[in-house]
């Protein structure tokens, strides 16, 4: 299951997928972020949007936990999505503007948990309505996973855009280990 010190690591290399997917998305003319790229949520922009509204619906869900989550109440005063391929922004400047915000969120919010907090069951309700209750540790696992997921669309859309994203495994970020001999 999810461990802090995990969580700590995820929430970087979901920042720093997200910097180079931004600014590798931030090379292309509007009409090709906006084209229509069979994608399932359309295009590039549609995409990183959708993250976006993935990453803020679980974070108003995070800050309603009854200990661990002071960090995150600022985001219960952004708008709930209302639909999962909502466009929470109008251009891609804006939609950078509120990924940098999230990251943040997520980044001082990993700084916070431990084993208590993770042991905690999170109560939301689905898009739908339908009322979950689902291990924190579990739903966190998912968040990260979701965010991994979409961002491999994104960046393979943009590799179809001519637009090379570069090295995108979190083994990039792991650091090398002394070798040891025996």
């Amino acid at each position: 299951m999810m461990t802090p010190a995990a969580a700590r690591q995820l929430a970087a290399y979901n920042r720093w997928m997200n910097d180079k997917l931004y600014q590798a998305a931030a090379s292309l003319p509007d009409d090709a972020l906006l084209a229509e790229r069979s994608a399932f949520f359309g295009s590039l922009f549609g995409t990183l949007s959708h993250i976006v509204v993935g990453d803020t619906v679980w974070l108003r869900r995070f800050a309603t936990l009854p200990y661990g989550a002071e960090v995150l109440q600022p985001v219960l005063f952004w708008p709930q999505p209302a639909a999962l391929d909502a466009r929470p922004a109008a251009n891609l400047a804006e939609l950078a503007a509120l990924r940098h915000q999230l990251d943040t969120a997520i980044e001082q919010w990993a700084a916070t948990l431990d084993e208590r907090v993770l042991a905690q069951d999170l109560a939301y309700r689905s898009m739908r309505g339908d009322a979950c209750v689902k291990a924190l540790g579990g739903v966190l696992l998912h968040f990260f996973n979701h965010q991994t997921h979409h961002r491999g669309q994104a960046s393979t859309l943009l590799t179809q855009a001519g637009v090379d994203v570069g090295v995108t495994d979190l083994l990039a970020l792991l650091p090398d280990e002394a070798t040891t001999t025996r």
